[in-house]
């Protein structure tokens, strides 16, 4: 053993051999690279919830109005005991007053204030597209699904109080969708490539900054295009939590698996497209309207979002 006066000699070289380790390992450290931070990396969801709730209250709102207008508007036009069924009794006249009545409500969705601020995107395939894209914090998208679904649903209750029986009616049915005359095949065929259209209008004008303020309208000429012309094939329903609020009220489940699968896959489609085209430095943002001063949550490359206004925790 070392005797107190050995050991007083000895401390300062082990000091120093303590210290050289001690530099050695931090550059070691700080030399290691960092891994960017992606969808996979994620808020908490705690902080996320805290953080971000208005804009998920804000993505249930707009869905429920979204749902409680189609419920309103399939009364109206399909219920057999309304004026407007017996003045337009031509079937694909009646879908394209419906595709105009709920292509107007998208767009005044999309340019609502709440619309600007959570990014409208009211369709948990359209969050999973752009979780896919690394523009949206993984606790953000499940909130975003789950409080869309829960709107929708919402939204179809309110729709069953206010419309009493009519949106029972069989005609009306909740809004619900379901599969044509053609099959189940058929639906699937088409929800696939009508999400695969919409997905590729969003990305391609919502990320161009001269175009970005138009990119509402074009979503709600899809819509009413869509209603118009494919919904005799699938009922057109692009959104999962859309089909899952009327199933819920009509109670009809066994073709909800197209909507739950076809959706999703056409707008993955096009983003994996989109990525292969343009690579993934030209999407900008998960914002569908991003031309305002509204906060933005998502990860943000706008060029009128830069990291001090951005919303994002990260």
């Amino acid at each position: 053993m070392l005797t107190p006066a050995e050991r007083a000699r000895e401390k300062p070289a082990i000091d120093h051999g303590i210290q050289r380790c001690v530099t050695s390992l931090e550059s070691r450290v700080e030399s290691l690279p960092v891994p960017e931070a992606g969808p996979s990396a994620g808020l908490a969801a705690g902080v996320a919830l805290r953080a971000h709730w208005p804009e998920y209250l804000m993505e249930a709102a707009l869905l429920g109005a979204f749902m409680v207008s189609a419920c309103v508007f399939t009364a109206l036009l399909e219920h057999p005991g309304t004026a407007i069924h017996a003045a337009i009794p031509d079937p694909l006249l009646r879908r394209a007053v419906m595709g105009i009545a709920m292509g107007l409500t998208a767009v005044a969705i999309f340019y609502s204030p709440w619309g600007k601020r959570s990014g409208a995107h009211i369709n948990p395939a359209a969050t999973l597209t752009f979780w896919r894209l690394g523009k949206i914090e993984s606790a953000d998208a499940l909130f975003y699904g789950l409080a869309q679904c829960l709107g929708a649903i919402a939204g179809v209750g309110v729709s069953a109080v206010l419309l009493a029986d009519a949106v029972g009616h069989p005609r009306v049915n909740f809004a619900a969708t379901v599969p044509g005359k053609e099959g189940p095949g058929v639906a699937f065929a088409a929800e696939v490539l009508i999400t695969f259209v919409l997905m590729t209008v969003v990305l391609t004008i919502s990320n161009d900054p001269r175009k970005n303020r138009f990119t509402g309208l074009a979503a709600g000429l899809c819509v009413a295009l869509f209603i118009t012309f494919e919904a005799p094939l699938s009922g057109m329903s692009l959104n999962p939590a859309r089909s899952l609020g009327s199933a819920t009220g009509a109670m009809t489940w066994n073709s909800l698996w197209i909507y739950f699968t076809a959706p999703p896959l056409g707008m993955l489609l096009a983003a994996e497209v989109r990525l292969r085209a343009r690579g993934l430095h030209s999407i900008l943002c998960a914002k569908l309207h991003h031309d305002n001063h509204e906060r933005c949550i998502f990860r943000c490359s706008y060029p009128v979002c830069g990291p001090a206004s951005s919303g994002s925790l990260t």
